[in-house]
């Protein structure tokens, strides 16, 4: 959002799993190759590619990013797509925590509530 201004994750990375050839093929590696990879490692955890959600001390947000790492200093950050989520093990954002209670996620939400008028009742 800022391009100018650096942001700070917060150490949680959740890196991508691939299941599929296709998926490889989608990063630029030929069908043969990715066939090969996927019948040797039927899971394929890519060390390079992962989530996580940063924080824009500009603006006092989070968001939530694919990050792709090309060498040691240069990386490139763009907003994460839900359809992502799908290839991180263990992490479905579509279902609710279930140690969390409905009041706490009522609560949680009160900031996007409106009033009759339209504007928000927390600004």
């Amino acid at each position: 959002m800022h391009p100018e201004q650096r942001i700070e994750g917060n150490g949680k990375k959740y890196y991508l799993h691939l299941l599929s050839p296709e998926e490889l093929q989608r990063r630029g590696m030929s069908s043969k190759r990715a066939q090969l990879i996927i019948n040797a490692y039927p899971v394929l955890v890519l060390s390079n590619e992962w989530l996580e959600e940063l924080f824009c001390p500009q603006c006092g947000s989070s968001h939530w990013c694919h990050i792709t790492k090309h060498d040691r200093v240069e990386h490139t950050v763009r907003w994460a797509p839900r359809d992502l989520w799908e290839q991180v093990a263990h992490v479905d954002p579509s279902v609710s925590n279930p140690t969390v209670s409905e009041y706490t996620r009522r609560e949680a939400r009160r900031h996007q509530r409106k009033r009759a008028d339209g504007q928000r009742f927390y600004d």
